[in-house]
């Protein structure tokens, strides 16, 4: 194998999978051991450059760095990086002053449509470089689906009105209650560029017998729980059934609870491992006691005279084809009528764009959504960008912020006379962490603590309160606690083969075996002869010539912990510990912001 470019800004950044894994790239790590610290607001601010949203992503974040985590590869569960999130958000000081200021105009006016996450990161990312921002919502305030589709109870309206202010504050022009019924109207109102964050707004029908007949006990999941946002409804029947398997329908089945709904239950076509919820969705859901019954195939609506008397059901089973392929066929057991007196229809979202017209430059594809370059974010029409779920179909927050970023820098680049498909390499920060022979700048114990829970609300006080929010976040100690499980992986193990003399200390210190000297070979070879077994192929080998034996040395960063020991234990000084922080302002994950420097 050839020696590993470490210089190369994707390697370590690679390793640090928590960063690499969260879609805006926040550097994971750091602001861990800033909460460490109790640096809560240094924490707050470095997510709050790569994320937007810390306080609201760190209650109903979906969590892609969580199964990317290495402290889920030694042991069950990994670091609870969400809740640390939160932790920033709950416990730091007023940031205001360390918000960017409001910046003089630079002649350019950028229209954004809707005010939902995506919107506000574009709007976030150029109001402090001069741009006008013009958000239009058909809301009053600000926050589209984060408002409007996340019960109270999991995120109360103060941590969304924070940080919607945070961005609005920016010097944006908010017109909230507008909603736009014409792009091309838009366009002829001579804007520099538009960005659409409009959504997936419509919820996906279930066209089966009795839906119009027993109409008025059918709801659609995602407007009836903005219904309930709005408070335009606060009562439902006591025998409830939730439709899909999704998020949308655990908020759903959990907001039924605390309006009236005695008997809730949640039933799927799929089982219950292929829930496309998230796994801490349904546990929270089964722990309200609401069952969820799963391989029931919704066939019809039954009702007496206009009024919905239940929902019948055909009973299935999995089968897989010779490709893997899975496919539900009947069970053979007969049908099964379940009696309700409420149906919350949640199987799906759907985009909606009947305010744009077909002949205003802006191509659609067979599947009814615009054309939109992933890279880019830009449409068929070079003023016209997409982001969030209006791009891409129903994703979650944080996709929504990483497609806001790179929007942003699109426009930015466009309108500076610039080529937008090309993205600014990412800026790598090395440094040395070393403060003695046997000392290091971080804290390099590897805990052996299971992961902490996350403290919640008596179960019989939150159903009786719709607005009370049920998880409690960490307190100091807990958050403490859960920030020493992290590994500190963007602190790496960088080696200096014209220092090592082979002594093979290291390869002795070595808690997970991940080191080896051999003679160098093909991949597939010199990974058969690892140290300890390679079971990750996809993780990198980090390889080092330029010993005097001739031989190579092989790090395993699958299995690496990034402990030290090799560095303390080396006798000439070969390994050091450095911390590599990858900061993706200018490379597409994050739009040149002047927001202040937080550590």
């Amino acid at each position: 194998m050839k020696p590993t470019d470490i210089s190369a800004p994707d390697y370590f950044h690679k390793v640090v999978d928590c960063q690499w894994a969260c879609p805006a790239h926040t550097p994971v790590p750091e602001y861990i051991r800033l909460i460490a610290e109790g640096r809560y607001s240094d924490a707050y601010m470095i997510n709050w450059k790569s994320n937007v949203f810390p306080g609201i992503l760190g209650r109903t974040c979906d969590r892609p760095c969580e199964p990317a985590c290495r402290r889920g590869r030694v042991e069950e569960t990994p670091v609870a990086i969400c809740r640390l999130k939160r932790v920033a958000a709950d416990f730091k000081d007023d940031v205001k002053g360390r918000m960017p200021r409001p910046s003089a105009k630079n002649g350019k006016r950028i229209a954004i449509v809707g005010g939902g996450p995506a919107s506000l990161t574009v709007a976030r990312d150029l109001a402090p470089l001069g741009y006008h921002c013009t958000v239009f919502d058909q809301d009053p305030k600000a926050g589209g689906m984060m408002r409007t589709q996340i019960p109270k109870f999991r995120l109360p309206d103060s941590v969304i009105d924070e940080e919607t202010d945070y961005i609005l504050n920016l010097g944006i022009e908010f017109k909230g209650g507008q909603r736009i019924d014409s792009l091309k109207k838009l366009l002829s109102e001579n804007y520099d560029a538009i960005f659409v964050g409009s959504g997936a707004p419509r919820g996906r029908e279930l066209d089966i017998p009795g839906r119009k007949e027993a109409a008025s006990h059918i709801h659609i999941g995602i407007e009836w729980l903005a219904s309930v946002s709005f408070e335009h409804t606060s009562k439902i029947g006591k025998r409830v059934i939730v439709l899909g398997g999704g998020n949308t329908a655990m908020d759903c089945c959990r907001t039924a609870r605390r309006l009236g709904g005695e008997d809730v239950k949640v039933i799927v076509r799929s089982g219950f491992e292929e829930m496309k919820a998230s796994p801490w969705e349904k546990e929270d859901a089964l722990h309200e006691d609401i069952p969820i019954l799963n391989f029931m195939v919704p066939i019809a609506f039954t009702h007496d005279n206009g009024k919905l008397t239940g929902v019948t059901f055909q009973k299935v089973k999995a089968e897989y084809d010779a490709g893997g392929r899975r496919n539900l066929v009947p069970s053979g057991e007969p049908d099964q009528t379940i009696p309700c007196d409420d149906v919350l229809v949640a199987v799906g979202q759907e985009n909606a764009f009947p305010w744009i017209e077909r002949d205003c430059g802006v191509e659609f594809d067979k599947w009814n959504m615009p054309k939109v370059d992933a890279k880019t974010m830009g449409s068929t029409n070079p003023k016209v960008f997409f982001g969030g779920d209006a791009a891409f179909g129903p994703k979650n927050i944080i996709w929504a912020v990483a497609h806001g970023h790179d929007a942003a820098l699109s426009i930015h680049r466009l309108l500076s006379g610039e080529d937008i498909t090309e993205r600014p390499l990412p800026e790598v920060h090395v440094s040395s962490q070393k403060m003695g022979i046997h000392e290091w700048s971080y804290d390099n114990d590897i805990s052996p603590d299971k992961r902490y829970k996350v403290p919640h609300r008596d179960k019989v006080i939150a159903l009786q309160d719709i607005r009370a929010e049920v998880e409690l976040g960490y307190d100091v100690k807990l958050a403490l606690g859960e920030a020493h499980r992290c590994l500190n992986c963007d602190v790496q193990t960088v080696f200096a083969a014209p220092l090592c003399i082979e002594c093979d200390a290291c390869v002795d210190i070595c808690p997970m075996d991940c080191i080896t000297f051999t003679e160098n070979g093909e991949e597939a070879d010199l990974r058969a002869r690892l140290k300890a077994p390679s079971l990750h192929p996809d993780q990198d080998l980090y390889v080092a010539d330029g010993l005097k034996t001739g031989r190579v040395m092989v790090k395993d960063e699958d299995v690496c912990l990034h402990c030290g020991l090799c560095a303390e234990r080396c006798p000439t000084g070969a390994w050091d510990m450095q911390k590599y922080l990858i900061d993706m302002t200018h490379a597409g994950s994050s739009c040149p912001s002047k927001a202040r420097s937080a550590a």
